[in-house]
């Protein structure tokens, strides 16, 4: 017997490495519309909210209710409330598509927040030196806050990511698969701890190298 199976010897490695091929998998689609509806929703708020280019206080206080109420749903709670939703869209209500579009709902919400505070760190003379000069405001968005904003927007796309680590695990509890449902399934109910100390160790893996490349892309872009 080799000393992994004898540290491990309810282990079925085969599994586990498909299990992380199904998180990675979750959490790079997820991860990529979060990004795609976030960025924007996050803009919106920005632009919209008091004393802004576009200030709408209404339309600012519409987005941001709904913004805080996606955020305050415990997600595990949300998976099951969009359910019929989730199988509307995708056909299916479990597995890796099945998670996908409640991770992105959970996850859009936070990352526009992140975004929105990213967008008000930018110096506000630099944005009115642009409206000066004649500029857009899609010009002044694209060319002015998001470049400015990067950093922070990358500091916020990266906590992102690591909280999506933790939706996806959560979600092995409802059938999304993964590394969460193998702790799940065979840690918790299976009474086997060394499955729970495996995914919990890969997923502390993960989360970590997330963190270090955001890190060093934050640390890259940011203006010394």
């Amino acid at each position: 017997m080799s000393p992994m199976q004898t540290l491990f010897p309810n282990i079925d490695w085969a599994e586990i490495g498909q299990a992380c091929i199904d998180t990675l998998l979750m959490l790079g689609g997820s991860l990529l519309f979060t990004v795609v509806l976030g960025l924007p929703l996050g803009i919106w708020l920005f632009l919209t909210a008091r004393g802004q280019l576009h200030a709408k206080p209404k339309l600012y206080g519409v987005l941001s209710l709904v913004v805080n109420v996606l955020r305050s749903v415990p997600f595990i709670i949300l998976m099951i409330l969009l359910i019929p939703v989730t199988k509307a869209i995708t056909g299916v209500s479990i597995g890796i598509r099945g998670a996908i579009v409640p991770l992105v709902i959970g996850a859009a919400p936070f990352l526009a927040r992140l975004v929105e505070t990213a967008l008000r760190e930018v110096d506000r003379g630099v944005i009115e030196a642009s409206q000066a000069m004649g500029a857009t405001t899609r010009q002044i968005v694209t060319r002015v806050l998001l470049p400015e904003a990067r950093p922070g927007l990358i500091a916020g796309a990266t906590v992102t990511a690591v909280a999506l680590v933790g939706y996806t695990a959560m979600g092995g509890i409802v059938g999304a698969g993964g590394l969460g449902a193998l702790a799940y399934q065979y840690g918790y109910n299976g009474y086997k701890p060394d499955y729970m100390l495996v995914t919990v160790a890969l997923l502390v893996v993960l989360v970590q190298i997330l963190q270090s490349l955001g890190d060093r892309l934050v640390t890259r872009y940011s203006r010394r």
